[in-house]
């Protein structure tokens, strides 16, 4: 039997019109090519060189078959292409946002998959605003996993389907350096320096409106929306925050992290989905993050 290696090298030795320059061009060593051309002629039957001390000249069945060869390999790489796009449209991509503090929970659940599990899906990393633009009417997004605080004014497209993952909650995070603050009471700490959301974010508004219920006006040294900056303030000794659990799966040991009963406030995290993209590998990636 024929094989496409050996009328690929034929090809390139007609071509070039030496052993040599064809080894050059294909990666091989002189010899490979000349026991390549050897075994071609013992399957044909068909002498295809004549051999001289410093040079071959292809014989004319060798030309007729490197003509032939064109169409072969054209034909073969046709075929391959075709059943790699049939292998990729079986697998279809998943596109999947998510917001940044959830990524160590993703990487969790990819690191537990096969590679070929994992071909295919694209991510995208931002905050649930921007996620849920992207979401919209033949956006370039299947799913997203974001966050509500609270009634925030988060808002999404009335057809994409909800799916409940975890309630993240809110824990008290202070410096270590700083003295034993227990029992930790509301007008204890609102004397505390507090490194804050930017104002207007639904953390920023949430928190606002939990000090003003208890007439209560925290003294803000800082303001920030990445938690591992605001992890590494509070380490620096610059002042105490608010974080959710998510953002504290990993910390600095230099931070200490307090559940206070009193503070029953979190964040719903939930995933927003196109019912008409909803594949089986989407579904079985969204049901591997409920945490």
């Amino acid at each position: 039997m024929l094989k496409p290696e050996h009328l690929r090298t034929l090809r390139e030795v007609v071509r070039l019109g030496s052993f040599a320059a064809a080894a050059n061009r294909l990666g091989y060593t002189s010899s490979a090519v000349s026991q390549q051309m050897a075994a071609l002629e013992r399957e044909t039957g068909v002498r295809l060189f004549e051999r001289f001390a410093h040079s071959v000249l292809p014989t004319s069945a060798a030309e007729v078959m490197a003509r032939q060869a064109e169409t072969v390999l054209a034909d073969i790489d046709r075929m391959v292409a075709t059943v790699q796009e049939v292998h990729r449209n079986s697998h279809p991509q998943v596109r999947l946002g998510l917001f940044p503090s959830f990524a160590d929970v993703l990487a969790g659940v990819l690191r537990d998959m096969e590679p070929e599990e994992r071909a295919g899906i694209r991510l995208s990393v931002a905050e649930p605003s921007q996620l849920i633009t992207r979401l919209g009417t033949g956006g370039e997004m299947d799913a997203a996993v974001v966050y509500q605080v609270g009634n925030s004014g988060l808002s999404w497209p009335s057809a994409l389907s909800r799916r409940w993952i975890a309630e993240d909650r809110y824990r008290l995070v202070l410096p270590r350096s700083w003295p034993d603050l227990s029992p930790h009471r509301a007008e204890q700490l609102v004397d505390l320096p507090w490194i804050m959301h930017h104002p207007a974010s639904s953390d920023a508004t949430l928190f606002e409106a939990l000090f003003a219920g208890w007439n209560l006006h925290p003294r803000v040294v800082g303001n920030s929306d990445d938690f591992k900056v605001t992890l590494s303030l509070i380490a620096a000794g610059l002042g105490a925050a608010l974080l959710p659990d998510l953002a504290l799966r990993t910390h600095n040991p230099e931070v200490v992290v307090v559940d206070l009963p009193w503070l029953n406030i979190s964040r719903s995290i939930f995933t927003l989905a196109h019912p008409d993209r909803e594949t089986a590998r989407l579904q079985t990636l969204l049901d591997a993050l409920t945490l």
